[in-house]
């Protein structure tokens, strides 16, 4: 082992723009419910429901609800801070929201459509939304499942040009009204785009082939181009294949932050978790049986085929690295049979079941089965993830490093993989690990913002309190410790 040490300068701009995010999907269960929530703690409305009062909280929020750990006050005791508070980040309440959908409902309507919230709620929220309403979206039924047809009254029309275009305005647009744009895809799954030489291989060849009215360009490719090429970071929330290779060369050489892909909630950020509990336990997990059933617009879109394939493969390979990284259990090229299945059952709405098998193998050829039953209203978990995915892509937006070699001061890499813990298939550069474990991307984030305020990484050693030499007497009576030390 060669120690190597490198010095690294960190510059966090302070200054917070005002941000405007635009959703493509704005008027589905999770933009109406992301701008809901916006309004409900902008103005602070509360509400009533069976089981008494209400107010309204981004709990599930990495940046607004949890802590980070600074260090050890002078009695020895740990400092905590909210994450938000470890730099300066956009404050929620000032976000200005716009954006897409093929539907043509207001995003009150969008939000009776998708009973999600409570109804004393809505009703407090329907003067605010009531005003907003989605811009036309594009519409290409081959990309998504043909029972969408019906929502689709609300549609661009002309060229592929002209419509890429009228994104592109439409963006240029929300600028003149905010200092930033984020623009976040939380519109339907597609299908899979084939990567194909000539068309969609290099940005060139992507560009082109826009402008020759391609029919292998999806519709939220186009999103991608449009914000890239306006300068805007562009993420996103659903599992196909939107960053193909013309695309992801596109952001690069236009020095412009991506990231993706598909929105880490429940089930799978559950998965990510207990698989990597088990490894580092030394189980050996052999077989896991993932099963979802759920009612809302989601599940309508996922009873097509060529749309499950696009989540079944997000969901899938959530724990490859986790396996890959012990080599005790699993041998090399060895798998965990997994299987993931989703249906639609419209009765339960957007309160999605999640239901998983683990099957491990224990000491002496023993078996142990865990078996996790979780109900979950799909949306509210969603919300704050984009809000997480929005606050942490400004902010490293305005965060730039430096090397002992470099004369100027550079951003992150356009492909803005410390977002990870916020995605089903983290998007990485090209060679980049993949790192799937909940618990290992939370730290990467963590210990990134504790660096950029000078703070060592979070190593859990705990030295202070398991050496005598370090061990201070005034230590010993935090949390009403009795100080049982002896010379």
């Amino acid at each position: 082992v060669s120690p190597e040490v490198r010095h690294l300068s960190i510059r966090t701009e302070r200054k917070v723009p005002r941000l405007g995010v635009m959703l493509v999907g704005w008027g589905g269960n999770n933009g109406s419910t992301f701008t809901a929530t916006l309004l409900a703690n902008r103005y602070n409305i509360h509400w009533e429901s069976k089981r008494g009062q209400h107010s309204p909280n981004w709990y599930g929020s990495l940046t607004q609800c949890s802590t980070a750990r600074l260090g050890l006050d002078h009695e020895g005791c740990d400092v905590h801070v909210p994450l938000c508070e470890l730099l300066p980040m956009v404050d929620p309440n000032t976000i200005e929201v716009d954006g897409w959908d093929i539907s043509s409902l207001n995003l009150a309507e969008a939000m009776e459509r998708a009973k999600v919230l409570e109804p004393e709620l809505k009703k407090k929220l329907r003067p605010y939304l009531e005003k907003m309403k989605p811009r036309p979206s594009i519409y290409f039924p081959q990309y998504i499942a043909s029972n969408q047809a019906t929502r689709a009254d609300h549609i661009l029309q002309g060229t592929t040009s002209e419509m890429l275009e009228t994104i592109r305005r439409d963006i240029r647009e929300m600028k003149e009204r905010v200092d930033k744009v984020i623009v976040v895809w939380t519109a339907n799954t597609e299908r899979f785009c084939e990567i194909l030489e000539g068309i969609n291989d290099s940005a060139d060849n992507l560009l082109k082939s826009i402008e020759s009215e391609s029919s292998h360009i999806s519709p939220s490719t186009l999103f991608a181009v449009a914000a890239i090429l306006e300068q805007c970071t562009f993420i996103n929330g659903s599992p196909q294949n939107t960053f193909v290779p013309g695309c992801e060369q596109l952001a690069q050489m236009k020095g412009v932050f991506i990231a993706g892909d598909d929105f880490k909630t429940g089930q799978t950020k559950i998965k990510s978790v207990l698989a990597d509990f088990l490894v580092n336990a030394g189980i050996k997990p052999v077989a896991i049986a993932s099963y979802n059933h759920l009612g809302n617009n989601d599940g309508v879109n996922l009873s097509a085929p060529p749309q499950f394939k696009s989540k079944e493969v997000s969901k899938s390979n959530v724990i490859d690295d986790i396996v890959a990284a012990n080599p005790v259990l699993y041998k090399e090229g060895e798998k965990v049979d997994h299987i993931v299945v989703i249906k639609y059952v419209p009765y339960v709405g957007d309160s999605k079941r999640a239901m998983d098998e683990y099957t491990s193998e224990i000491l002496m050829g023993g078996l142990n089965t865990i078996v996790v039953h979780n109900t979950c209203e799909d949306s509210l978990l969603a919300v704050p993830v984009i809000l997480d995915l929005v606050v942490l892509a400004e902010l490293c937006s305005r965060i730039t490093f430096k090397g002992a070699a470099d004369k100027d001061y550079k951003p992150f890499s356009n492909i803005l993989s410390i977002l990870g813990y916020l995605c089903k298939a983290p998007l990485v550069q090209k060679g980049a690990p993949v790192v799937n474990a909940l618990t290992k991307q939370r730290a990467c984030i963590e210990n990134i913002l504790k660096a950029c305020i000078g703070l060592p990484p979070e190593h859990h050693m705990g030295l202070d309190y398991k050496l005598t030499s370090i061990w201070k007497d005034k230590y010993a009576n935090c949390n009403g410790l009795l100080n049982t030390h002896h010379s």
